[in-house]
């Protein structure tokens, strides 16, 4: 199968990268409300307390055009092997793990920063393998 031939472990991560932020965008539109409900109670000592509706709408936006992108990046390195809007949509994604890293310090979630570790380290492996 030519997709996986000639760049697999980066169509690998990049499909990973999708399925989590499409469904994370997928789940914060379906359950605006709620997010916000629980969003508020985890953040309530925290800085952000009174912007989660604001900061939520910011971080849906960044999963869908990053989604977006990695989606067109996949379909672009199948059929051209070109990487730069994979790139740019893996980047994006790390910037948005990044804002979901200061949420969760300032929350004083460390369990739930550590958790985020593991995403960013795919996500910087797959930002090295495209810029190769």
């Amino acid at each position: 199968m030519k997709l996986f031939s000639n760049h697999p472990t980066e169509i690998l991560i990049l499909l990973f990268l999708i399925i989590t932020f499409v469904i994370s965008a997928f789940e914060k539109i379906s359950d605006w409300t709620g997010n916000i409900l629980f969003i508020k109670e985890h953040f309530k000592e925290s800085p952000l307390k009174n912007k989660v509706p604001f900061l939520l709408a910011i971080l849906l936006l960044v999963e869908i055009v990053a989604s977006l992108l990695m989606i067109i990046g996949v379909y672009q390195i199948y059929t051209s092997e070109i990487k730069e809007i994979a790139l740019l949509g893996i980047e994006l994604s790390a910037v948005s793990l990044i804002f979901m890293l200061i949420g969760q310090r300032l929350a004083k979630d460390y369990p739930g920063a550590m958790s985020l570790g593991v995403y960013f380290l795919i996500t910087l492996f797959g930002v090295y393998l495209l810029n190769n």
